[in-house]
């Protein structure tokens, strides 16, 4: 081959190579990119295809039901939990370039919530919660009544619909709460939703029927929305959760005020401070700009959700601001429900120990009273922490107001001091009924359904001398005429009070009133096992602050008597059944308890509340 045939050779193959180099790319077909199997939150937006020039536009098929979007990035929100296969077909035919199937799971509310949230009263999840408390609801407020209630409060009313069989617009598998920010004055409501358009129309409705009228919409869905009194709300979408900002409004002369301030959001953008609409924006920039695990992974939840069991309803709450400084981290509770009883428990964490490790004496009282009580009260703690609970904080305003109340009262400066110091940290109150004395007077007295039945009350004291000076100044102060018996190991000041026989007595450790009827009848014994047996925990027990009022036993005592002396025969049954008409009317409340007592790291509260049945 002569040299000049392998120069040619050369030269077209090499202008082979160039073309192909330069034609190759426009020749090869790319297929999309589906992205691969994947989990995502349901209502946050997904991304699909490629962004590279030469990407491929084709039809996506999301597998969910709605519209097929074109294009070589498509972006696609999934508003409800399921697994769909996401499909990328030709443009002009179904054939199949590329899949993925994607799992969606609800979005957790708390992911829903921002980072900063002060407080937030939320349900975990709608199914399954909110049907207990709305049953425990209707039967204490009666079904109408519980209705306009709970449809008071914002977004809740879509919920209440759904319930009602009403086509479905709310996620059932997420949440639903309200929760206030720092530096914003006013509530923030939000709830899941399956199909945003339609939530939105809904609850627009529903403030317009309240008096609300729209201001303007946007594309993206926002409405803002003003009330009859003026002032502004906001109604927007963000990743699958339906959020409505209410601001707080403050009347002064006559002149409302939106008080929806957000200082902190705009200060750091180098603003000034919004009021009215401004407000708002700032509330929907915080939201639409927060990261994807919101409060849901904040440290302090993490450590208070450990210390308190599930429940139907949760509140979250934590000091901010001046009140960052108390010592108290934060607050968790559960509200757990069924149709006829409410259970609530709780935890605070304490940077310190609560009443600061000191001891705090029992009641002894409890351990041997009168049995029956219709309502027990029962504090116990340190005796510096009980004189602020009864008399206010050293330096506050409301220990100032004590002091000179009761010198007024009589006592001098000396004197205050000493009864802000007698008190040994222990106060017990319980409460009898006497069903026999409340039918003589209803039939044959005042004929006025006024309760009769006794108080026993216990405080124990450091010092007596302080107290009873007290006690006489203060019924010389109201013109009350009472005796004065001494003993050898007591001081007795009898008086009357609602026309009822009340008797104090002091002794060198505690004082003790007892009004009203007589207990005498009534066996004794140790009221404090009883409680502890029945509602356990340590309830009523050293270094606790117990009560419960038993409206159970109260009905019961008025049915009890068959004969009351003094009382016709013929008349009593008359008496116990108006008596019976009126408390129907009122709610049908069997029991309420609640307690509270400090643990290491802060303190666990319980609450109860048992109905009868109708």
């Amino acid at each position: 081959m002569t040299p000049h045939v392998r120069a040619s050779l050369r030269a077209l193959t090499a202008l082979f190579l160039v073309a192909v180099a330069l034609v190759g790319p426009g020749c090869r077909m790319v297929k999309p990119e589906a992205g691969g199997d994947r989990t995502v939150e349901a209502g946050v937006p997904v991304g699909f295809g490629s962004e590279a020039r030469d990407a491929p536009v084709v039809r996506w098929d999301f597998g969910d039901g709605s519209p097929p979007q074109q294009g070589a990035r498509v972006s696609h929100a999934f508003q409800r939990a399921g697994s769909f296969p996401v499909r990328a077909l030709a443009k002009d035919k179904d054939e199949v370039l590329a899949s993925a199937t994607v799992t969606v799971v609800p979005r957790p509310v708390l992911r829903a919530l921002p980072a900063d949230t002060e407080v937030a009263l939320f349900f975990p999840q709608l199914r399954g919660n909110v049907e207990p408390l709305v049953a425990f609801v209707s039967r204490l407020l009666g079904e109408a009544q519980a209705r306009q209630t709970l449809e008071e409060a914002p977004l809740l009313s879509l919920v209440l619909g759904e319930l009602r069989g009403q086509p479905r617009v709310v996620d059932p598998e997420e949440g639903m709460g309200f929760f206030s920010l720092p530096g914003f004055e006013g509530t923030v409501a939000l709830l899941g939703v399956m199909d945003p358009q339609a939530a939105v129309d809904a609850v627009v409705k529903e403030l317009e029927s309240g008096g609300a009228t729209v201001a303007r919409r946007e594309p993206d869905g926002t409405v803002h929305l003003r009330r009859e009194n003026g002032a502004p709300m906001l109604l927007f979408l963000d990743r699958g959760y339906l959020y409505l900002v209410v601001p707080d409004i403050v009347e002064s002369d006559g002149v409302r005020e939106v008080r929806g301030q957000v200082v902190k959001v705009l200060a750091q953008a180098g603003g000034t401070e919004p009021a009215g609409e401004a407000a708002l924006e700032a509330v929907r920039a915080r939201i639409a700009g927060m990261s994807g695990t919101g409060l849901s992974e904040l440290p302090l939840l993490t450590e208070l959700r450990s210390k308190v069991g599930a429940g139907n309803l949760h509140l979250f709450a934590r000091p901010e601001g001046d009140d960052a400084s108390s010592g108290i981290h934060g607050i968790w509770a559960a509200l757990k429900a069924e149709e006829r009883r409410l259970d609530l428990e709780g935890w605070v964490a304490s940077d310190k120990s609560l009443f600061e490790g000191r001891s705090a004496p029992g009641s002894e009282l409890l351990g041997k009273a009168p049995l029956g009580p219709i309502a027990s009260l029962m504090v116990s703690m340190p005796p510096e922490e009980l004189a602020k609970l009864v008399f206010g904080a050293p330096g506050s305003a409301r220990r100032e107001r004590t002091q000179h109340r009761l010198q007024e009262e009589g006592l001098d400066a000396a004197g205050v001091e000493q009864l802000l110091g007698a008190l040994r940290g222990d106060l017990t109150l319980l409460a009898y009924f006497d069903a026999a004395a409340f039918y003589r007077n209803f039939v044959k007295g005042s004929r006025r359904p006024e309760p009769r039945g006794a108080l026993l009350f216990q405080a124990g004291l450091v010092r007596s001398e302080p107290v009873l000076e007290w006690l006489t100044a203060r019924l010389k102060a109201r013109g009350q005429p009472f005796e004065v018996v001494k003993g050898p190991d007591a001081t007795r000041l009898r008086t009357r009070a609602m026309e009822q026989p009340v008797e104090f007595t002091v002794t060198a450790d505690r004082l003790m009133m007892h009004g009203g009827e007589s207990l005498e009848a009534r066996p004794k014994g140790d009221v404090g096992a009883e409680l502890r047996e029945r509602f356990g925990a340590q309830a009523f027990e050293q270094g606790h602050f117990s009560a419960m009022v038993d409206m159970g036993r109260l009905r019961s005592e008025l049915d009890a008597p068959q004969e009351v002396p003094g009382v016709p025969s013929q008349q009593l049954p008359v008496a116990r059944s108006l008596v019976d008409t009126l408390l129907d009317q009122l709610p049908p409340v069997e029991l309420v308890f609640a307690d509270f007592a400090p643990e290491q790291g802060g303190g666990r509260f319980r609450a109860r509340t048992v109905l009868r049945s109708r």
